[in-house]
């Protein structure tokens, strides 16, 4: 049998997929190093917080199918709240009742307080290491000088700080697939993988954020419908919810609002203040809420949706020490990151 041999092991990127990924690597004995190139975890199970409460601005909920999925919620018991909206009703083009999604809805299963806590928690043992670098964008994959079997990273810090890390047996990467492709341009030998991903395609989301704290008024606990989410064949919305219906959340009535991937496509660069505006007036026809909402804000996801998956849960070259996780290899779902992550560390370990 032959000895288990340590790796040092780089994983970009904090999301689902690479804290699954990562995670699981030092299960196995393994040497990592995340690196994520905003200031917190999640990827798009994303939180933004406000005077009112937060949104969860990305992600919306997730589901549970695969028993790997659910066997790892268990270290987290209690972590993870049944949200009541499981029956989404499914609204036409002027906001009126078509049908619910699905005749037995699966049950929707949100982290609290926020989307991001279950990334968060099983990335604390990893961070109290020393083992996460926030706020490094990496920028280019190289060999190491001094030992060319090996991978030197470089990366930008906040205000344009160069950084270079080096020593690494394999680099993983946990990003959308465009922005896997253009690093794994940057890396000799690494061209096979990269056409890999040409066949995935994402599409884009413009996602609202609405406050109406009005609604605490005695006597008036939500305003508009009486659902907490909806999907929408409105040609701007695509789904609707009230955030506050989600466990754990504050009480002020706050809606998340996504607009359809055509929509967002098309206004793609608009100016945000410009999108708000007409997402807003959307909002009001399918829910004829018509208050003047307290708090507005939005957010662009370039890569949101994933139209054309990979077809296979990750990728992996031996020769070169080079893989690619992300929900986009199988899907768009929070445990098809979670799956990707997982079998990409098993494939490596």
């Amino acid at each position: 049998m032959t000895p288990f041999k340590s790796k040092h092991i780089a994983v970009i990127g904090a999301g689902m997929a690479g804290i699954a990924c990562a995670r699981t690597l030092a299960q196995a004995g393994h040497q990592v190093t995340v690196f994520e190139k905003s200031s917190g975890f999640g990827g798009r199970m994303a939180v933004r917080n406000s005077p009112f409460g937060s949104f969860d601005h990305g992600v919306q909920y997730f589901t549970v199918r695969d028993a790997r999925f659910a066997r790892a919620l268990q270290t987290v018991p209690g972590l993870c709240k049944r949200w009541s909206a499981s029956t989404v009703w499914v609204l036409d083009e002027h906001g009126q009742i078509a049908s619910t999604s699905a005749p037995n809805p699966e049950d929707h299963w949100v982290p609290t307080p926020g989307m991001n806590a279950l990334v968060k928690r099983w990335a604390q043992p990893l961070q109290e290491q020393g083992r996460i670098e926030l706020q490094i964008r990496i920028s280019h994959l190289e060999r190491d000088a001094l030992k060319p079997q090996q991978w030197q990273l470089r990366g930008i810090g906040p205000g344009g700080t160069q950084h270079v890390y080096s020593g690494f047996d394999a680099v993983l990467l946990a990003m959308p697939a465009e922005q896997s492709r253009l690093l794994l341009n940057s890396a000799p030998k690494a061209d096979g993988l990269a056409q890999k991903i040409d066949r995935v395609q994402m599409a884009p989301c413009w996602t609202l954020m609405l406050a109406f704290p009005q609604a605490m008024q005695p006597g008036l606990s939500t305003l508009g419908p009486q659902w907490n989410a909806a999907r929408s064949t409105h040609h701007r919305i695509a789904w609707l919810a009230r955030e506050s219906s989600k466990p754990g959340r504050g009480a002020v009535e706050r809606w998340t609002v996504q607009a359809s991937a055509a929509w967002s496509q098309e206004h793609l660069e608009d100016d945000p203040q410009r999108v708000q505006a007409k997402l807003l007036k959307a909002f009001s026809e399918v829910t004829n809420i018509h208050a003047e909402p307290s708090h507005v804000d939005s957010r662009r996801w370039r890569f949101a949706q994933t139209t054309a998956p990979l077809g296979k849960s990750h990728l992996w070259d031996a020769k070169t020490g080079l893989g690619v996780c992300g929900d986009w290899c199988l899907g768009q779902r929070v445990e098809d990151a979670f799956v990707s992550g997982l079998e990409l560390a098993l494939t490596v370990a």
